[in-house]
């Protein structure tokens, strides 16, 4: 994971090393993946099915392709 400045900063790197623009998060995203692993703390926890992850996705406003785990 790579962290910017800014979208423009984001242009600028991937034309200095020649690299295709990935996808992005901002921070709040990137924060809110975090919650992801906090209930695998619990003694139930379960692997999620790929439709509650994407549901999961979706609410942090994650529903590119890339996110798809159909």
């Amino acid at each position: 994971m790579l962290l910017f400045r800014s979208e423009e900063h984001i242009d600028r790197w991937c034309a200095r090393w020649n690299q295709p623009r990935g996808e992005t998060l901002t921070l709040e995203q990137g924060l809110g993946l975090g919650v992801w692993y906090t209930d695998r703390l619990h003694s139930d926890w379960r692997r999620k099915s790929p439709d509650e992850a994407e549901a999961f996705f979706a609410g942090l406003g994650l529903t590119s392709p890339f996110w798809s785990l159909g």
